[in-house]
């Protein structure tokens, strides 16, 4: 370990280093030169002048959880936010402080404190900062927008090592650009969050059927979906043999015991469950299926309308998993030229996802991956950012929007220092 004037970084044969430089996919296993482990917005700024005055490639690390593993540069310099997850909750005002190395867990907990939470993904050791930059979907986005619909401020260190703020009244193009475009634009250190009085309790339904019996199901899952309350989001998994579909409900008014019965009415389900549990039980459920120990890939594509093509298409799965999340509500609302965050009429999120533990696996786990999405590559409008893997940005952004990105990107960061990202370029790049 050695020290700057203003920073600790960890070497290669420290203590702690190759702990700091796992991420959530086993199959980044890249060296970094040294990683700074941040505790402040002036260390940040440090850390990004150091890197620049070395001549390090430059990577920042919340979560961890980029499919790509973007946080970790071989050879560069990795900017560990993590010791940064302080969050402060402010019950009167309706708004949270929090700091970008946090964890969405962290978030959720301090919140639910007070009955309050915002939009936050649905797995809690997620990163704040990359979730939020992207868009930021989770269980509350069809009643109040997206987690980035819901930021009211950042704190950003700039790729001259400055620190700004960026809200809809100060430096407002940055905000725009903030809200949907991902990393592009300098480090947010401190996100300020608008708060909604949720409670804290939650339903998830599923019904189980035989994949072979599920192409009607499927069909009537997509029509009720068209008049959802806003509490409920839907959901679908398949896979070869079978499917599930049901809905995640958050929140009050509205019961959701008539969303329960006429699931029952899609068919003869195999098997039924309606579980009420706690927000925060919700929020974690999935914890330990995206543990950290195995290989990973994915593909995902935004559908704006379902039909049954591809429904057909979906059900002739090759023994890999598969989902469908419902967006609508309150994302559709939010004008299209307010925020970065684009495809805002999307229907249903698709995501097709593998993972195993045998390198020798990977050729034939990603062409599976890959071969399946293509099959639907026909029907798709679009990516979410967050889950792009190896394509251009174009497939989050359309012409018109990626244009005032990159006129965003050469204003604030013409040198392209923050590149290791859903890499927006600048101008002459």
């Amino acid at each position: 370990m050695t020290a700057t004037d203003t920073l600790t970084l960890l070497r290669p044969g420290d203590s702690g280093y190759d702990e700091a430089r796992t991420v959530w996919n086993a199959m980044v296993d890249r060296h970094p030169a040294a990683i700074a482990r941040c505790r402040s917005t002036a260390e940040v700024a440090a850390a990004v002048r150091y890197a620049r005055a070395n001549h390090l490639e430059l990577a920042v690390r919340c979560g961890g959880h980029n499919i790509a593993g973007l946080a970790v540069p071989e050879g560069g310099l990795m900017i560990d936010l993590t010791p940064m997850g302080e969050v402060a909750v402010d019950p009167d005002a309706k708004t949270a402080r929090v700091q970008g190395g946090a964890l969405l867990g962290e978030l959720d907990r301090a919140a639910q404190k007070y009955g309050l939470a915002t939009t936050a993904g649905n797995v809690s050791h997620t990163g704040v900062g990359g979730l939020t930059l992207g868009g930021g979907m989770g269980w509350l986005a069809r009643q109040f927008g997206l987690a980035s619909d819901n930021v009211l401020s950042y704190e950003l260190v700039t790729a001259d090592g400055d620190v700004v703020t960026a809200s809809a009244h100060e430096n407002p193009q940055l905000f725009w650009g903030l809200r949907g475009g991902g990393g592009n634009f300098g480090i947010v250190t401190e996100f300020t969050f608008r708060l909604h009085q949720i409670g804290t309790r939650a339903l998830v339904a599923d019904f189980t059927y035989p994949a072979a019996e599920a192409f009607p199901v499927l069909r009537a899952w997509r029509e009720l979906n068209a008049s959802a309350p806003r509490q409920a989001t839907f959901t679908a998994s398949i896979n070869a043999d079978q499917v599930t579909v049901g809905f995640v409900w958050v929140g009050a008014p509205g019961n959701p015991d008539a969303l329960v019965e006429a699931f029952r009415a899609l068919g003869n389900a195999t098997t039924e469950t309606v579980e009420e549990l706690s927000y925060l039980t919700l929020q974690t459920r999935d914890d330990s299926i995206q543990g950290h120990r195995y290989r990973r890939y994915w593909k995902g594509h935004y559908f704006k309308t379902l039909p049954d093509n591809a429904i057909r298409a979906l059900l002739r799965n090759p023994g890999v998993g598969a989902s469908l999340q419902a967006y609508g509500g309150a994302i559709s609302e939010v004008p299209d030229e307010d925020a970065a965050f684009s495809h805002r009429d999307t229907l249903f999120e698709f995501v097709t996802a593998t993972r195993w533990e045998d390198p020798a696996d990977d050729e034939e786990r990603i062409a599976t991956i890959r071969a399946y999405a293509a099959t639907l590559d026909q029907y798709a409008g679009g990516a979410y950012l967050n889950t792009l893997n190896g394509e251009t940005v174009s497939r989050a952004f359309p012409p018109a929007k990626l244009a005032r990105l990159t006129t965003l990107k050469t204003i604030w960061d013409q040198a392209n220092v923050f590149h290791l990202n859903q890499n927006i370029k600048p101008a002459g790049h």
